[in-house]
Protein backbone atom coordinates (compact mmCIF):
# COMPACT_ATOMS: atom_id res chain seq x y z
CA UNK A 1 0.00 0.00 0.00
CA UNK A 2 2.83 2.39 0.88
CA UNK A 3 4.00 1.59 -3.07
CA UNK A 4 0.73 2.68 -4.45
CA UNK A 5 0.29 6.37 -5.99
CA UNK A 6 -2.78 8.41 -4.78
CA UNK A 7 -3.71 8.45 -8.36
CA UNK A 8 -4.49 4.39 -8.03
CA UNK A 9 -5.66 4.38 -4.76
CA UNK A 10 -9.58 4.21 -6.33
CA UNK A 11 -8.03 0.95 -8.27
CA UNK A 12 -6.50 -0.59 -5.05
CA UNK A 13 -9.75 0.07 -3.09
CA UNK A 14 -11.09 -2.41 -5.47
CA UNK A 15 -8.88 -4.38 -5.32
CA UNK A 16 -9.08 -4.76 -1.86
CA UNK A 17 -12.30 -5.22 -1.58
CA UNK A 18 -12.65 -8.55 -3.73
CA UNK A 19 -9.36 -9.43 -1.52
CA UNK A 20 -11.46 -9.62 1.51
CA UNK A 21 -14.24 -11.17 -0.22
CA UNK A 22 -11.96 -13.67 -1.60
CA UNK A 23 -10.70 -14.49 1.96
CA UNK A 24 -14.30 -14.93 2.89
CA UNK A 25 -14.99 -17.35 0.15
CA UNK A 26 -12.15 -19.09 0.82
CA UNK A 27 -13.16 -19.46 5.08
CA UNK A 28 -16.54 -20.61 3.77
CA UNK A 29 -15.60 -23.15 1.56
CA UNK A 30 -12.82 -24.80 3.81
CA UNK A 31 -15.60 -24.48 6.61
CA UNK A 32 -17.93 -26.77 3.90
CA UNK A 33 -15.78 -29.16 2.82
CA UNK A 34 -14.31 -29.59 6.56
CA UNK A 35 -14.26 -33.01 8.45
CA UNK A 36 -16.02 -31.33 11.36
CA UNK A 37 -19.70 -32.28 11.40
CA UNK A 38 -21.69 -29.02 10.91
CA UNK A 39 -25.55 -28.24 11.83
CA UNK A 40 -27.79 -26.07 9.79
CA UNK A 41 -26.71 -22.94 10.70
CA UNK A 42 -22.88 -23.33 10.28
CA UNK A 43 -23.77 -24.91 6.82
CA UNK A 44 -26.35 -22.12 5.32
CA UNK A 45 -23.91 -19.08 6.70
CA UNK A 46 -20.94 -21.01 4.91
CA UNK A 47 -23.44 -21.16 1.70
CA UNK A 48 -24.17 -17.92 1.75
CA UNK A 49 -20.48 -16.75 2.85
CA UNK A 50 -19.30 -18.38 -0.37
CA UNK A 51 -22.44 -17.21 -2.38
CA UNK A 52 -21.28 -12.85 -0.96
CA UNK A 53 -17.99 -13.64 -1.35
CA UNK A 54 -17.38 -15.02 -4.45
CA UNK A 55 -19.29 -12.47 -6.67
CA UNK A 56 -17.64 -9.39 -4.49
CA UNK A 57 -13.94 -10.78 -5.89
CA UNK A 58 -15.00 -11.30 -9.25
CA UNK A 59 -17.26 -7.91 -9.29
CA UNK A 60 -14.02 -5.88 -7.32
CA UNK A 61 -11.47 -7.17 -10.41
CA UNK A 62 -14.04 -6.28 -13.00
CA UNK A 63 -14.41 -2.72 -11.56
CA UNK A 64 -10.22 -2.49 -10.80
CA UNK A 65 -9.74 -3.82 -14.43
CA UNK A 66 -12.05 -1.39 -15.72
CA UNK A 67 -10.37 1.69 -13.42
CA UNK A 68 -6.79 0.53 -14.10
CA UNK A 69 -7.67 0.97 -17.83
CA UNK A 70 -6.71 -3.00 -18.10
CA UNK A 71 -10.66 -3.78 -19.16
CA UNK A 72 -12.80 -0.62 -21.78
CA UNK A 73 -13.51 1.55 -19.49
CA UNK A 74 -16.78 1.57 -20.99
CA UNK A 75 -20.14 -0.31 -20.62
CA UNK A 76 -19.64 -3.68 -21.40
CA UNK A 77 -22.49 -6.18 -22.73
CA UNK A 78 -22.25 -9.72 -23.74
CA UNK A 79 -24.58 -11.09 -26.01
CA UNK A 80 -27.79 -12.38 -24.12
CA UNK A 81 -26.40 -10.72 -21.23
CA UNK A 82 -29.52 -10.63 -19.21
CA UNK A 83 -29.85 -13.85 -19.82
CA UNK A 84 -26.45 -14.75 -18.88
CA UNK A 85 -27.24 -12.68 -15.87
CA UNK A 86 -30.39 -14.21 -14.71
CA UNK A 87 -29.09 -17.89 -15.24
CA UNK A 88 -25.76 -17.17 -13.03
CA UNK A 89 -28.34 -16.23 -10.58
CA UNK A 90 -30.29 -18.91 -10.46
CA UNK A 91 -27.72 -21.15 -10.23
CA UNK A 92 -26.37 -19.19 -7.94
CA UNK A 93 -29.48 -19.28 -5.92
CA UNK A 94 -30.07 -22.95 -6.43
CA UNK A 95 -26.71 -24.32 -5.22
CA UNK A 96 -27.40 -22.30 -2.08
CA UNK A 97 -30.34 -23.87 -1.53
CA UNK A 98 -29.15 -27.55 -1.81
CA UNK A 99 -26.09 -26.98 -0.22
CA UNK A 100 -28.75 -26.62 3.26
CA UNK A 101 -31.55 -29.20 1.72
CA UNK A 102 -29.21 -32.42 0.37
CA UNK A 103 -25.84 -32.40 2.92
CA UNK A 104 -24.58 -35.52 0.94
CA UNK A 105 -24.15 -34.04 -2.19
CA UNK A 106 -22.89 -30.63 -0.26
CA UNK A 107 -19.78 -29.88 -2.26
CA UNK A 108 -21.19 -30.28 -5.41
CA UNK A 109 -23.61 -28.05 -4.73
CA UNK A 110 -21.02 -25.76 -3.28
CA UNK A 111 -19.10 -25.85 -6.14
CA UNK A 112 -22.17 -24.47 -8.09
CA UNK A 113 -23.40 -21.41 -5.69
CA UNK A 114 -19.04 -21.21 -6.41
CA UNK A 115 -18.74 -20.67 -9.99
CA UNK A 116 -22.33 -19.30 -10.23
CA UNK A 117 -20.99 -16.19 -7.51
CA UNK A 118 -18.35 -15.90 -9.46
CA UNK A 119 -20.40 -15.74 -13.02
CA UNK A 120 -22.88 -13.20 -11.14
CA UNK A 121 -20.09 -10.77 -10.31
CA UNK A 122 -18.76 -10.47 -13.42
CA UNK A 123 -21.82 -9.95 -15.21
CA UNK A 124 -22.57 -7.53 -12.31
CA UNK A 125 -19.87 -4.99 -13.43
CA UNK A 126 -19.11 -5.58 -16.41
CA UNK A 127 -22.19 -3.51 -17.52
CA UNK A 128 -21.15 -0.36 -15.18
CA UNK A 129 -19.46 2.65 -16.49
CA UNK A 130 -20.23 6.16 -16.65
CA UNK A 131 -20.38 7.69 -13.13
CA UNK A 132 -21.63 4.66 -11.63
CA UNK A 133 -18.67 3.64 -10.81
CA UNK A 134 -17.69 5.04 -7.43
CA UNK A 135 -21.17 3.86 -6.55
CA UNK A 136 -20.19 0.35 -7.56
CA UNK A 137 -16.91 0.64 -5.43
CA UNK A 138 -19.26 1.63 -2.66
CA UNK A 139 -21.10 -1.25 -2.49
CA UNK A 140 -18.57 -3.67 -3.39
CA UNK A 141 -17.01 -2.48 0.04
CA UNK A 142 -20.60 -2.51 1.75
CA UNK A 143 -20.57 -6.38 0.14
CA UNK A 144 -17.12 -7.70 1.55
CA UNK A 145 -18.21 -6.40 4.76
CA UNK A 146 -21.37 -8.53 4.67
CA UNK A 147 -19.41 -11.62 3.30
CA UNK A 148 -16.96 -11.05 6.03
CA UNK A 149 -19.77 -10.97 8.91
CA UNK A 150 -21.68 -13.85 7.23
CA UNK A 151 -18.50 -16.08 7.22
CA UNK A 152 -17.48 -15.10 10.99
CA UNK A 153 -21.11 -16.95 11.42
CA UNK A 154 -20.02 -20.07 10.38
CA UNK A 155 -16.94 -20.31 11.59
CA UNK A 156 -17.97 -18.52 15.44
CA UNK A 157 -15.85 -15.55 15.46
CA UNK A 158 -17.45 -12.92 17.17
CA UNK A 159 -15.05 -10.40 16.81
CA UNK A 160 -14.94 -11.28 12.66
CA UNK A 161 -19.13 -10.75 12.83
CA UNK A 162 -18.65 -7.67 14.47
CA UNK A 163 -16.45 -5.80 12.36
CA UNK A 164 -17.32 -6.95 9.06
CA UNK A 165 -20.90 -5.78 9.64
CA UNK A 166 -19.52 -2.40 10.24
CA UNK A 167 -18.09 -2.27 7.30
CA UNK A 168 -20.87 -3.86 5.58
CA UNK A 169 -23.64 -1.27 6.92
CA UNK A 170 -21.30 2.00 6.91
CA UNK A 171 -20.80 0.54 2.92
CA UNK A 172 -24.43 0.46 2.10
CA UNK A 173 -25.21 3.74 3.90
CA UNK A 174 -22.46 5.62 1.70
CA UNK A 175 -23.84 3.82 -1.39
CA UNK A 176 -27.70 5.04 -0.64
CA UNK A 177 -26.03 8.23 -0.18
CA UNK A 178 -24.27 8.41 -3.44
CA UNK A 179 -27.53 7.23 -5.34
CA UNK A 180 -29.55 10.02 -3.67
CA UNK A 181 -27.58 12.50 -4.54
CA UNK A 182 -27.23 10.96 -8.22
CA UNK A 183 -30.65 10.75 -8.63
CA UNK A 184 -30.37 7.06 -9.36
CA UNK A 185 -31.88 3.95 -8.13
CA UNK A 186 -29.70 1.50 -6.18
CA UNK A 187 -31.86 -1.14 -8.23
CA UNK A 188 -31.13 0.35 -11.65
CA UNK A 189 -27.13 -0.05 -11.48
CA UNK A 190 -27.45 -3.40 -10.30
CA UNK A 191 -29.39 -4.49 -13.28
CA UNK A 192 -27.20 -1.92 -15.94
CA UNK A 193 -29.88 0.44 -16.48
CA UNK A 194 -29.10 3.36 -17.95
CA UNK A 195 -25.75 2.09 -19.04
CA UNK A 196 -26.11 0.15 -21.72
CA UNK A 197 -25.36 3.37 -24.43
CA UNK A 198 -21.96 4.55 -23.48
CA UNK A 199 -21.90 6.60 -26.21
CA UNK A 200 -23.91 9.47 -26.80
CA UNK A 201 -27.41 8.65 -28.77
CA UNK A 202 -29.14 12.31 -28.64
CA UNK A 203 -27.25 15.18 -30.03
CA UNK A 204 -25.87 17.43 -27.80
CA UNK A 205 -27.12 20.33 -29.48
CA UNK A 206 -30.74 21.25 -28.14
CA UNK A 207 -28.73 21.94 -25.01
CA UNK A 208 -27.56 24.95 -26.68
CA UNK A 209 -30.92 26.35 -26.78
CA UNK A 210 -30.32 27.71 -23.55
CA UNK A 211 -28.76 30.95 -24.06
CA UNK A 212 -25.54 31.52 -22.23
CA UNK A 213 -25.20 34.03 -19.77
CA UNK A 214 -24.74 37.14 -20.80
CA UNK A 215 -21.47 38.74 -20.62
CA UNK A 216 -22.00 42.88 -20.25
CA UNK A 217 -21.17 44.78 -23.17
CA UNK A 218 -18.68 47.46 -21.14
CA UNK A 219 -16.95 44.43 -19.81
CA UNK A 220 -15.83 41.90 -22.37
CA UNK A 221 -14.16 39.13 -21.58
CA UNK A 222 -10.73 39.35 -21.46
CA UNK A 223 -8.42 36.36 -23.50
CA UNK A 224 -5.86 35.85 -20.85
CA UNK A 225 -6.59 33.85 -17.92
CA UNK A 226 -4.68 35.58 -15.02
CA UNK A 227 -7.37 38.58 -16.11
CA UNK A 228 -10.27 37.02 -15.44
CA UNK A 229 -9.00 35.32 -12.07
CA UNK A 230 -7.66 39.38 -11.15
CA UNK A 231 -11.10 40.49 -11.65
CA UNK A 232 -13.23 38.11 -10.04
CA UNK A 233 -14.10 38.43 -6.04
CA UNK A 234 -16.33 35.48 -6.42
CA UNK A 235 -14.34 32.11 -7.18
CA UNK A 236 -15.51 28.29 -7.06
CA UNK A 237 -13.09 26.06 -7.91
CA UNK A 238 -14.17 22.46 -9.07
CA UNK A 239 -11.94 19.44 -9.09
CA UNK A 240 -12.17 16.12 -11.38
CA UNK A 241 -10.43 13.08 -12.06
CA UNK A 242 -8.25 14.95 -14.08
CA UNK A 243 -6.94 16.57 -11.20
CA UNK A 244 -6.01 13.28 -9.44
CA UNK A 245 -4.79 12.08 -12.92
CA UNK A 246 -2.38 15.25 -13.28
CA UNK A 247 -1.44 15.23 -9.08
CA UNK A 248 -2.32 19.10 -9.94
CA UNK A 249 -3.63 19.20 -5.96
CA UNK A 250 -0.49 21.09 -4.81
CA UNK A 251 -0.48 23.56 -7.74
CA UNK A 252 -4.26 24.13 -6.91
CA UNK A 253 -3.18 24.35 -3.23
CA UNK A 254 -1.17 27.43 -4.54
CA UNK A 255 -4.02 28.79 -6.69
CA UNK A 256 -5.92 28.65 -3.06
CA UNK A 257 -3.55 30.66 -1.33
CA UNK A 258 -2.37 33.03 -3.70
CA UNK A 259 -6.54 34.20 -3.83
CA UNK A 260 -7.15 34.17 -0.49
CA UNK A 261 -3.74 36.28 0.16
CA UNK A 262 -5.56 38.55 -2.72
CA UNK A 263 -8.92 38.31 -0.25
CA UNK A 264 -10.71 36.83 -3.05
CA UNK A 265 -13.61 34.40 -1.47
CA UNK A 266 -12.94 30.61 -2.52
CA UNK A 267 -14.72 28.04 -2.67
CA UNK A 268 -14.49 24.24 -3.33
CA UNK A 269 -17.68 22.49 -4.75
CA UNK A 270 -17.32 18.70 -4.69
CA UNK A 271 -19.81 16.39 -6.62
CA UNK A 272 -20.81 13.17 -4.95
CA UNK A 273 -19.05 11.07 -7.91
CA UNK A 274 -16.22 13.04 -8.88
CA UNK A 275 -13.20 10.77 -9.26
CA UNK A 276 -12.85 7.16 -9.38
CA UNK A 277 -13.99 6.35 -5.55
CA UNK A 278 -16.38 7.62 -2.83
CA UNK A 279 -14.36 10.91 -1.36
CA UNK A 280 -11.88 10.84 -3.55
CA UNK A 281 -11.30 14.79 -4.42
CA UNK A 282 -11.83 15.14 -0.29
CA UNK A 283 -8.61 12.62 0.20
CA UNK A 284 -6.53 14.80 -2.59
CA UNK A 285 -7.35 18.18 -1.23
CA UNK A 286 -6.96 16.95 2.75
CA UNK A 287 -3.17 16.01 1.30
CA UNK A 288 -2.60 19.59 0.62
CA UNK A 289 -4.19 20.83 3.75
CA UNK A 290 -7.32 22.52 1.91
CA UNK A 291 -9.56 23.71 5.17
CA UNK A 292 -12.10 21.30 5.14
CA UNK A 293 -14.94 24.14 5.84
CA UNK A 294 -14.07 25.14 2.39
CA UNK A 295 -15.50 21.73 1.04
CA UNK A 296 -19.16 22.25 -0.21
CA UNK A 297 -21.58 19.82 -1.38
CA UNK A 298 -23.24 20.29 -4.33
CA UNK A 299 -26.11 21.43 -3.10
CA UNK A 300 -24.94 24.05 -1.35
CA UNK A 301 -23.52 25.24 -4.53
CA UNK A 302 -25.29 25.11 -7.00
CA UNK A 303 -27.94 27.52 -5.14
CA UNK A 304 -25.20 30.53 -5.16
CA UNK A 305 -23.73 30.00 -8.82
CA UNK A 306 -25.30 32.86 -10.22
CA UNK A 307 -23.79 34.99 -7.94
CA UNK A 308 -20.27 33.40 -8.82
CA UNK A 309 -17.72 35.39 -10.37
CA UNK A 310 -15.39 32.62 -11.87
CA UNK A 311 -15.94 28.78 -11.48
CA UNK A 312 -12.43 26.94 -12.18
CA UNK A 313 -13.18 23.23 -13.49
CA UNK A 314 -10.17 21.09 -13.14
CA UNK A 315 -10.02 17.90 -14.84
CA UNK A 316 -13.80 17.64 -14.24
CA UNK A 317 -16.18 16.75 -17.37
CA UNK A 318 -19.41 14.52 -16.65
CA UNK A 319 -19.95 16.10 -13.30
CA UNK A 320 -20.51 19.59 -14.80
CA UNK A 321 -22.10 18.54 -17.84
CA UNK A 322 -25.82 20.62 -18.64
CA UNK A 323 -26.62 17.51 -21.45
CA UNK A 324 -26.93 14.90 -18.27
CA UNK A 325 -30.40 17.13 -18.19
CA UNK A 326 -31.49 16.76 -21.51
CA UNK A 327 -29.30 13.78 -23.42
CA UNK A 328 -31.70 11.18 -22.88
CA UNK A 329 -30.68 7.25 -22.59
CA UNK A 330 -27.03 8.44 -21.99
CA UNK A 331 -24.86 7.35 -18.69
CA UNK A 332 -25.66 10.69 -17.08
CA UNK A 333 -29.07 11.45 -18.03
CA UNK A 334 -30.64 12.30 -14.45
CA UNK A 335 -27.81 12.98 -12.71
CA UNK A 336 -27.56 16.26 -10.49
CA UNK A 337 -24.18 18.23 -11.87
CA UNK A 338 -22.55 20.76 -10.95
CA UNK A 339 -24.31 24.15 -12.85
CA UNK A 340 -21.27 26.30 -13.53
CA UNK A 341 -22.87 27.66 -16.88
CA UNK A 342 -24.71 29.82 -14.49
CA UNK A 343 -21.91 31.12 -13.19
CA UNK A 344 -20.14 34.81 -14.73
CA UNK A 345 -17.19 33.40 -16.28
CA UNK A 346 -16.66 29.32 -16.24
CA UNK A 347 -12.82 28.65 -17.08
CA UNK A 348 -12.26 24.82 -17.52
CA UNK A 349 -8.85 23.33 -17.32
CA UNK A 350 -9.26 19.92 -19.08
CA UNK A 351 -6.98 17.70 -21.25
CA UNK A 352 -8.70 17.91 -24.34
CA UNK A 353 -12.72 18.60 -25.24
CA UNK A 354 -12.82 14.83 -26.05
CA UNK A 355 -16.56 13.69 -23.91
CA UNK A 356 -15.89 12.32 -20.07
CA UNK A 357 -15.50 9.14 -18.85
CA UNK A 358 -19.63 8.73 -19.80
CA UNK A 359 -18.89 9.42 -23.09
CA UNK A 360 -21.38 12.61 -23.42
CA UNK A 361 -20.14 15.34 -25.21
CA UNK A 362 -20.20 18.33 -22.68
CA UNK A 363 -21.91 21.78 -24.83
CA UNK A 364 -19.65 23.99 -22.96
CA UNK A 365 -16.76 23.29 -25.07
CA UNK A 366 -19.01 25.31 -28.04
CA UNK A 367 -17.39 28.81 -28.32
CA UNK A 368 -19.46 30.78 -25.52
CA UNK A 369 -18.42 34.40 -24.30
CA UNK A 370 -18.11 33.29 -20.78
CA UNK A 371 -16.09 30.55 -21.24
CA UNK A 372 -12.21 29.81 -21.23
CA UNK A 373 -11.06 26.68 -22.55
CA UNK A 374 -7.37 25.68 -21.57
CA UNK A 375 -6.46 22.57 -22.95
CA UNK A 376 -2.99 20.28 -21.48
CA UNK A 377 -2.59 18.61 -18.47
CA UNK A 378 -3.92 20.29 -15.50
CA UNK A 379 -1.23 20.36 -13.16
CA UNK A 380 0.99 22.24 -16.60
CA UNK A 381 -2.00 25.19 -16.93
CA UNK A 382 -2.46 25.82 -13.17
CA UNK A 383 1.66 26.01 -13.15
CA UNK A 384 1.36 28.75 -15.89
CA UNK A 385 -1.68 30.57 -13.94
CA UNK A 386 0.28 30.91 -11.36
CA UNK A 387 3.53 32.27 -12.76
Amino acid sequence: ARAVRMITIPQMVGFLNGLGGAASAIAAWMTLQGTVALNTFEVATGALALCVGALTFTGSMVAAGKLQRLLPQKPIRLPSHQMLTVASFLAMLLGLVLVVVLPGQRLLFAAITLLGSLAFGVLFALPVGGADMPITISLLNSTSGVAAAIAGMAIGDVLLVSVGGIVGASGLLLTQIMCHAMNRKLSAILLGKGTDKPAPVPPVQPVMETPAPVVEAELPPPKDAAQWINDAQDVVIIPGYGMALSQAQHAVKQLYDQLTGAGKRVRFAIHPVAGRMPGHMNVLLAEVDIPYDMLFEMDDINPTMDKVDLAIVIGANDVVNPAANTAEGTPIYGMPVLEVEKAGRVMMLNYDDKPGYAGVPNPLYQERPNVLLLFGDAKESLEKLLT
